[in-house]
């Protein structure tokens, strides 16, 4: 009896999905929006049930962003440019240092006033332009999550294989311009389908798996080093690489290194608050400074060793761990093999829920809130991702578009840095909370809904590295950019640095009096008195007085 009263109510749920109105969400009685407006309980401030993330908890997902094959293999494109370990070491410790600034500064804002990225970046951008700032984030989400989920299923490939050997000689039925065979369509597909339904799990419900993919993924990364170093004898000779650079070229060659490095982070550092909301006390974001850099170094040098390692054991330089255990036959080596491929494959999901779907998912619910939720939007991210943009032909065929991507940097660099400074220099840590959820409340700032001061700080902080960034993707563009791609090895420094410096300038010279309150809103019963801009007494901008409470 009830499985037919639930097979009855899917198909009426079904039917009623061939209608616009059917993919109506019930509006939350609580959210602040302006009435008859639509947002759900994800756009919303987190309740206090929701906020179950402790320091461990971000322990855990920082080990989870960060503990992944890109990670591993982050030294390898600085020593390929012809420096040697140990500026792949500083490069990794620094790099990460920079960027735990950000997160930081901006994951307070997450963990104090419980909201997340899209609708904290209205305080900054205005009620209209923070969906550029937010469009822009998903973009970036998108791709890497393509890039993250194939990557995942050559991990799937070494499972497979290490199981049935036989898996790697399925005959091949799709054309080489497709740019994927068949049988990576089939760990692209296996991969997926397992990691589809982790995805949907709700952000406030993940911490465990951040726990358990660090206990995975850092003993068998032990394990991997302890087992090429026995092979080989030794950690190799990779320590004694002469540079293959000099003079003023390799200063250049480390600085852009550095930004790669932060860069690498941009997008965390932009969105952190998607994450942080979820904490029930702020004092776990300071704990980042330490996570990251401990996480980001202790990976790199893993991968250095195995690198160097396979250098003997294989006669080549191997960074991807995938590919150094595709080398492993035999029962005890697909053995290693498996539980390879199992880690990478935890790895990459936990990657791509920390790092790219529950991000692009709080992005497009924020912007469509009257038909996505964090669940549908997972599902229309992790879609289009892994199927519609056709990773492999992202990896395999463009890499311009690759080189495109690490340059989002340029563009979400003074995104974070707008975000931070507005909260910490500009307000002073005070928000009106319910006006952020208001389309002609205090942040609209003009009938445009653009903050002038962010427009200018944003495109002073990008443009400079414009033609950087062009020769990088179109190599043939270099000649005539000439020294003026020197800004772009250092985009992320400029462009955080000048985005932070110039709005914090621009709105002590020409203040906006309608943000200006002397306490943090958290709910409408708390009306508190704006500054004038011409005085030092305070001025009545709605009714009512002063009042400081907690949060809801």
């Amino acid at each position: 009896m009830a499985i037919r009263e639930r097979v009855t109510a899917v198909k009426a749920d079904l039917r009623s999905k061939t209608t616009k109105a059917g993919w109506v969400l019930p509006r939350q009685s609580s959210s602040f929006a302006d009435p008859g407006a639509w947002t759900n309980i994800d756009c919303d401030v987190t309740p206090v049930e929701r906020r179950t993330w402790t320091a461990l908890t971000m322990f855990g997902y920082w080990f989870s962003d960060a503990l992944n094959a890109q990670s591993w293999m982050a030294p390898a494109s600085i020593i390929a440019i012809g420096l040697t370990w140990r500026e792949a070491v500083v490069c990794i410790i620094f790099g990460s240092l920079v960027c735990t600034v950000p997160l930081v500064l901006n994951g307070v804002i997450g963990a104090k006033l419980h909201i997340p990225y899209p609708v904290a970046a209205r305080a900054s951008f205005g009620w209209y332009f923070s969906r550029f700032a937010v469009v822009t984030r998903a973009i970036t989400a998108l791709f890497w999550h393509a890039i993250q989920t194939y990557t995942g299923s050559t991990a799937m490939t070494q499972i497979i294989r290490s199981i049935w050997p036989s898996y790697l000689d399925i005959p091949n039925h799709i054309p080489e311009s497709v740019g994927i065979t068949t049988q990576g369509m089939v760990s692209h597909l296996i991969f997926w389908s397992i990691q589809f339904p982790i995805l949907l799990i709700p952000p406030h419900k993940l911490q465990w798996f951040f726990v358990a993919k660090c206990v995975l993924v850092i003993t068998t990364s032990v394990a991997v080093v302890i087992t090429m170093t026995t092979k080989a004898g030794g950690t190799g000779d990779i320590w004694n690489l002469p540079y293959g650079v000099d003079g003023s070229a390799r200063s250049w060659l480390i600085l852009s290194s550095l930004s790669s490095i932060t860069g690498g982070w941009a997008t965390m550092a932009t969105n952190i608050p998607d994450f942080t909301r979820y904490l029930r006390s702020d004092k776990g974001v300071y704990w980042q400074v330490a996570f990251l850099p401990g996480i980001q170094l202790m990976l790199g040098f893993f991968g250095i060793i195995c690198c160097s390692a396979s250098k003997v054991v294989y006669g080549r330089y191997i960074w991807d761990p995938l590919e150094i255990a595709a080398q492993w036959d035999g029962p005890a080596g697909r053995c290693g093999a498996f539980f390879v491929g199992l880690s990478w494959v935890v790895a990459q999901i936990g990657t791509n829920l920390s790092a790219n779907v529950i991000s692009c998912a709080n992005d497009i619910c924020c912007l469509f809130p009257k038909y996505i939720n964090i669940k549908r939007g997972v599902i229309i991210a992790t879609i289009t991702a892994a199927w519609i943009m056709q990773p492999w032909k992202i990896i395999y065929s463009a890499q311009s578009l690759l080189a495109f991507m690490a340059g989002l940097g340029i563009f979400l660099a003074p995104i974070a840095a707008l975000l931070s400074a507005d909260y910490w220099v500009v307000n002073k840590q005070h928000y009106d909370v319910p006006g952020l959820y208001r389309a002609h409340g205090r942040y609209r700032y003009n009938k445009y809904g653009i903050n002038w001061r962010a427009a200018v700080a944003f495109l002073v902080s990008v443009v400079p590295s414009l033609p950087g960034m062009a020769a990088t993707v179109n190599p043939d563009l270099a000649a005539s950019i000439g020294d003026a791609n020197k800004l772009y090895f250092m985009f992320y420094f400029w462009g955080y640095t000048s985005a932070f410096v110039i709005y914090s300038v621009l709105n002590y010279f020409f203040p906006n009096p309608d943000t200006k309150i002397p306490t943090t809103i958290y709910d409408d019963e708390e009306i508190v008195e704006a500054e004038d801009k011409d005085s030092d007494t305070p001025v009545d901008e709605k009714k009512g007085s002063e009042v400081e409470t907690s949060p809801v």
